[in-house]
């Protein structure tokens, strides 16, 4: 049997010496290190900090798998395709209607602490997909899926509560717009400064350029879409269609022939900006208007026999001097005439004074040089109107009209156009009274 250890003495010395000692290391400042090891550390510590922001950042963004401790970026489209196919070859679930999702990642987060206490039968509709070649050319392999969908009462629920929840915010991203006073931005088409309000801006690009975004109550994430409208205009490409064009005068000209001063409602990028489709939980827009026609179309069809008698009647209509546009309103022909073909009639009648007779006469010569494919500002004839107008609109011949002498003649008291109604919706300028013209024919 071995002895027991004796236990070491103490003395006083030893007990008033502690067992570790404080490393002391003398002070040293950033002039003591070598430069060249200053800047070492320095590059290394700012890399550290770099990196760690970068993880940080990372770690923010990614989430992990409903099933697994993979992560993915849901907020990049392709990541999150990448998740969702995840999710139906290794664990064979999939998800319903995952664009309805309004946060997909807090939905995620959810369900993964859900899963942990129980089996996906227990919250997911079973699925038995039978062998066959659809199956095997889609790649999906027959056996038993799982769907998680608002079948589920506790996933419908949670469905609706992220909804609310991002109604919330994007009310209060509005109402910080509205109250926000340090705003400031150049209008898109004319490079005017707009200070304090953002509706002020939208609703002079509406008036002003015929380029409607949208009531201003409507719009959230304003800058954003705006700064979107910029970078497509700087980079040349159209509004609508998105078509790349050589130079800006060329993309003018495209978007006003073609109308294309507006945006393309079937684009989704531009969906994020308008609050209706934050509304109700798997409508947009687009669906919300589907109902509101359905609802007035069966209000119509009842009242169709009352209102028969207040249909405007095609023939009132009057057509534009170069296009095929038409309208019964005076005040929407002269508009389009302005801002599309940069012909200002109301301006010309006030700058040269013209009477309603010389109005007429030249309605009428404009008529007939435009259906004789003849250019009135420098007489070259083309073969198609078409042609005419890509010539006119590039040279910018529309606006030069000529000399009084050559269109103030008899002969234009004579319309181009049996029935054109243009002629109906011009008004004497001169406040004094009719005037009376003899028309001679020979």
């Amino acid at each position: 049997m071995a002895a027991p250890m004796e236990e070491p003495a103490t003395t006083a010395n030893t007990m008033d010496k502690p067992v570790l000692e404080t490393l002391n290391f003398c002070e040293m400042t950033a002039l003591d290190i070598p430069e060249k090891e200053q800047n070492r550390r320095d590059s290394s510590e700012e890399q550290g900090a770099s990196d760690l922001g970068k993880d940080k950042k990372l770690s923010c963004l990614t989430c992990p798998c409903l099933l697994c401790d993979k992560k993915f970026d849901l907020s990049d489209s392709s990541d999150k395709n990448t998740c969702l196919e995840h999710l139906l070859t290794l664990h064979r679930l999939v998800i319903g209607e995952v664009e309805l999702i309004a946060d997909l990642k807090a939905y995620f987060r959810y369900w993964k602490e859900r899963f942990k206490g129980g089996l996906l039968s227990d919250f997911c509709t079973s699925l038995k997909i039978a062998e066959d070649k659809s199956a095997k050319t889609s790649g999906v392999n027959c056996g038993h899926y799982f769907l998680l969908c608002d079948v589920l009462p506790e996933d419908k629920d949670l469905r609706q509560f992220l909804q609310k929840q991002k109604l919330a915010k994007v009310l209060d991203q509005q109402e910080r717009e509205r109250n926000d006073d340090t705003f400031s931005k150049d209008c898109v088409f004319c490079r005017k400064n707009f200070s304090g309000r953002r509706a002020d801006l939208i609703n002079h690009m509406a008036s002003q350029h015929d380029f409607n975004i949208g009531s201003p109550d409507n719009l959230v994430f304003v800058d954003e879409f705006l700064d979107i409208i910029q970078s497509k205009l700087n980079n040349l490409l159209c509004l609508y269609c998105e078509k790349l064009f050589k130079d800006r005068w060329t993309l003018k000209e495209h978007m006003r022939k073609k109308h294309h001063r507006r945006i393309n409602p079937e684009n989704k990028t531009y969906d994020k900006f308008y609050v209706i489709n934050y509304l109700e939980l798997g409508k947009n827009w687009e669906k919300i208007k589907l109902e509101e026609e359905d609802s007035c179309e069966s209000e119509t069809d009842d009242d169709e026999s009352e209102t028969s008698e207040w249909t405007e009647d095609p023939s009132s209509q009057a057509v534009c001097l170069f296009c095929t546009f038409s309208s019964s309103s005076s005040e929407k022909i002269n508009k389009h005439l302005h801002e599309l073909h940069d012909f200002d009639l109301e301006g010309i009648k006030r700058e040269r004074g013209l009477n309603f007779y010389q109005q007429v006469k030249l309605v009428n010569f404009i008529r007939r040089q435009i259906h004789q494919c003849l250019c009135y500002g420098c007489s070259s004839k083309f073969q198609s109107k078409q042609d005419l107008l890509d010539h006119m609109h590039s040279e910018s011949h529309i606006r030069q009209l000529p000399k009084e002498p050559l269109w103030d003649q008899p002969e234009y008291f004579f319309p181009t156009y049996e029935n054109d109604n243009l002629l109906c919706q011009l008004e004497d300028w001169e406040a004094s009274g009719d005037e009376v013209v003899e028309i001679s024919v020979t």
